[in-house]
């Protein structure tokens, strides 16, 4: 290493750098896959001597054509471990923890372990959940508003979509996060649930029939979970029945996996291009080098090879706010429509939202006992559940913390 005009005035070019970044410096990669193996490649080569890497999945024979860390002999194997011992026996100097095991299994004691948490992810639920986990670590300072050190763990986040990806620094408390941004994703496609049920044209029809119609009248409230072997064969083999009773070709366990998990096919080179400018950016935020990303890079490689770099902004509020909201509520409003403008309000995105308010449950979707005795609450209007001015907590799986919103009663704005 050696200095240059772009470096931080505590930047120490040389030996004794480069060992601090071995020794002591502690890294996450989140995800396992075509992203996250890049990742741990980069990140060896590049001298950090202390590595994790978490990822629930197991190898398929499809993801050799890209992961790298893995071969034939692998499939059936967890990724994280393989992906772990392929980069030691590659870099002996280089320890890597594997942890086969959901990113909701671990807590906040697990997450604060780290220096960085660098997230190679294919899932938009799946990073708002690590965003949210991290920002619910932060102690902050009365006086100052601001996080207090050491309780801000910074995120560097990548995305790959086929000849496209972006990398970005966030920096929990301070620049844009994952929520400030959810605008620069697009909703995922939508189908009626009228041609699902009585037209379907297409093989994702049927497999989205079998999704979101079938499996809640066969399974109950438990969301099929798309990681889960047993869950794909079941939508699979739904979705195949439905497809030969309508004439439609096309249902296999590739397609349903695809479709369910609204995957996007994967180009090895973007994976590789967004993966060093993630490490870049790892280096630059533990020496002071050079000057870090402010805050968001995209690369296009559709038309040539093209890059562009801007700052995203923070909103007033999103779910990662300590403020509460000011919700307004019609007071004929139902509960389930008022759960409903959750779910569609731009800045929450919602799933499957459960409510409470201070010493009292009104509606929880988990587990199906409890759920089964909240539901009359469903037809109730605001006003019969609450009053102006109430403080009310909505949970969600993507969340780490419940949202803290205020209920305001307006019959003309409900939006």
């Amino acid at each position: 290493m050696r200095n240059s005009t772009l470096a931080s005035k505590n930047f120490v070019p040389g030996q004794q750098t480069a060992q601090m970044i071995h020794d002591l410096i502690r890294v996450l990669v989140v995800g396992a896959g075509g992203l996250g193996c890049e990742l741990l490649k980069d990140l060896a080569l590049s001298g950090f001597g202390n590595l994790d890497v978490i990822d629930l999945d197991r190898i398929d024979t499809s993801n050799l054509n890209r992961q790298f860390l893995f071969r034939a002999k692998d499939v059936g194997s967890p990724k994280a471990e393989v992906a772990a011992k392929f980069v030691m026996d590659r870099v002996p100097s280089c320890s890597v923890t594997p942890h086969f095991c959901r990113i909701e299994d671990k807590d906040a004691e697990f997450y604060s372990q780290f220096h960085i948490i660098v997230l190679g992810l294919d899932s938009i639920d799946a990073r708002r959940w690590m965003n949210s986990m991290i920002h619910s670590m932060i102690e902050w300072d009365d006086d100052t508003g601001q996080p207090q050190p050491g309780t801000a763990r910074p995120i560097i986040d990548g995305g790959s979509e086929a000849l496209k990806g972006h990398a970005r620094v966030i920096q929990p408390g301070q620049s844009a996060d994952f929520e400030d941004t959810l605008d620069f994703f697009p909703p995922q496609v939508n189908y009626p649930l009228c041609t699902l049920a009585d037209t379907p044209r297409n093989a994702a029809h049927c497999i989205q029939w079998a999704k979101l119609i079938q499996w809640p009248i066969v399974k109950g409230q438990r969301e099929p979970d798309m990681d889960q072997v047993d869950d794909v064969q079941w939508l699979f083999e739904t979705a195949s029945k439905r497809a030969a009773e309508c004439g439609i070709e096309g249902v296999t366990l590739s397609s349903t996996l695809g479709v369910a998990k609204n995957i996007i096919p994967a180009v090895a080179s973007t994976n590789a291009i967004v993966a060093a400018m993630c490490t870049n950016e790892c280096l630059k935020l533990v020496t002071g080098c050079s000057l870090s990303l402010d805050n968001y890079c995209m690369y296009n490689g559709t038309e040539g090879v093209f890059s562009h770099t801007f700052k995203a902004e923070k909103l007033p509020w999103t779910v990662t706010s300590m403020k509460p909201l000011k919700m307004t509520c019609d007071p004929k409003e139902t509960l389930e429509q008022f759960r409903e403008r959750l779910c569609d309000n731009s800045l929450m995105r919602l799933k499957n939202p459960g409510i409470r308010k201070p010493g009292n449950t009104i509606y929880m979707p988990f587990p199906q006992v409890i759920e089964q005795e909240c539901r009359p609450s469903l037809k109730k209007t605001m006003a019969e559940l609450f009053a102006e001015g109430d403080l009310i907590y909505v949970t969600d799986k993507q969340l780490v913390n419940p949202l803290n919103l205020k209920i305001s009663f307006d019959a003309t704005d409900t939006n």
